[in-house]
């Protein structure tokens, strides 16, 4: 029976999530791929806490590097996180011919040109499955199911954290801080939540996904952010009295000669799907030019979903691996072109805070702030349209801009 070594560095949440897979399904595992997955070594600086996994003897190490140099190691698996070590690590596996799988989006929203380069140079695979939305096989949808489509545009909920905090301030309408501490006892936040709250985590994902969609190198600095610390549980009443619900929403289009790309708090109709996405759950909605519109729906984080994101990264890997087959090819998310360029590169001051859906809004409803400066909020005229003028919303994914200071709510 042909075995495939795995070897696993970092075993934390998610690595223990894919170590207890890989022990636990391993004969289901060789059902399905035709091969022994034998989890050769796990390697972690901290070998006394208890993972609640048997590891043979012998397994269970301290010293990575000697993962990535075990001429028996047949997969790379890099569960560290970060951009110093894991980059390293990665760089290494490569250049000993071996192919590597990863959940890192922060290294490849960082550095992701660079591997993918160094992947291809050595001819073996980089598999990334479990970077963006958890167990959703997004990237696999992109790369596979939709290669045959133009992808018109994109928009999803990415970051489970801020999806809580904006569905608990919805539900009961609790404020920021207190729900944040909530999530950050019940584990669904970090110590330290700024990379969530303020979009960063987002952004990173969002970089991924627009690389595969249009065929361009990634980056992450020119797509413009905004977190949702700053929305009240008064925005959350206003947009729910309206027929809207705030969320975080990742969203990207394709404009023709540039590509626009943008994190940041949105209204979006009870009507549309992504609307009724709550808790830690993700969801991303596309449009291609063959398929139409489509959603993908999951959990976007925690142990077992996005160990099984990870675990079907290795076994497509493996399955590579038995047939001999080529990483050229797949190594790149998708050939680049030089052609494509980022839109809003960090422009846009304000946050669009109106998306229409699927379908442009036939009669919508606006709210708006203006800013304290202006004397009554009794004056119909825009801070970004001529005096007088009402602002429209135009079509699918549209919208207009928020100012801070006071509110001024208009049917139009």
């Amino acid at each position: 029976m042909k075995k495939i070594n795995v070897g696993l560095i970092g075993c934390g949440t998610i690595g223990t999530g894919v170590a207890k897979i890989l022990i636990e399904n391993k004969d289901l595992l060789l059902s399905r791929i035709g091969a022994v997955l034998n989890l050769k070594y796990v390697a972690d600086i901290d070998l006394e806490t208890d993972r609640g996994i048997p590891f043979d003897d012998g397994v269970f190490i301290s010293d990575a590097f000697k993962v990535v140099d075990d001429p028996d190691i047949d997969i790379v698996v890099e569960m560290i996180g970060g951009q110093g070590i894991a980059k390293d690590l990665i760089l290494r596996a490569f250049d000993n011919g071996k192919p590597v799988v990863t959940a890192n989006k922060a290294l490849l929203a960082g550095h992701g040109n660079t591997l993918f380069r160094a992947a291809m140079e050595n001819g073996v695979d980089l598999a990334f499955e479990a970077s963006v939305g958890g167990c959703m096989p997004i990237i696999k949808s992109l790369r596979e199911s939709l290669v045959g489509n133009h992808i018109r545009s994109m928009a999803g909920i990415l970051n489970g954290t801020c999806n809580y905090i904006l569905s608990r301030s919805a539900e009961d309408g609790s404020s920021f801080e207190d729900v944040l501490a909530e999530a950050q006892k019940n584990g669904f936040a970090e110590a330290d939540p700024t990379l969530d709250i303020e979009g960063i985590d987002t952004a990173h994902k969002l970089a991924i996904l627009t690389s595969l969609a249009y065929g361009m190198e990634i980056n992450y600095k020119d797509i413009y952010i905004e977190g949702i610390s700053k929305i009240t549980p008064m925005d959350i009443e206003f947009a729910r009295e309206f027929g809207y619900r705030i969320k975080l929403l990742a969203i990207t289009k394709d404009t023709g000669d540039a590509v626009e790309a943008r994190v940041h708090p949105t209204m979006i109709p009870f009507t549309n799907p992504l609307s009724g996405v709550n808790g830690v759950l993700n969801a991303v909605t596309i449009t291609g030019d063959a398929v139409g519109d489509m959603m993908l729906y999951g959990y976007g984080a925690g142990m077992m979903p996005t160990a099984s994101a990870v675990v079907g990264d290795i076994a497509d890997i493996a399955r590579n691996l038995l047939s001999n087959a080529k990483a050229e090819s797949r190594c790149f998310p998708i050939r680049w072109t030089e052609s494509v360029k980022f839109r809003f590169g960090g422009s846009m001051r304000y946050s669009s805070i109106i998306i229409s859906g699927f379908r442009p809004l036939t009669a919508p409803v606006f709210c708006q702030r203006y800013p304290e400066s202006w004397a009554t909020t009794k004056s119909a005229s825009s801070p970004y349209s001529k005096k007088g003028e009402k602002p429209t919303v135009q079509s699918p994914l549209s919208c207009s801009r928020i100012w801070p200071g006071k509110r001024m709510c208009k049917r139009l």
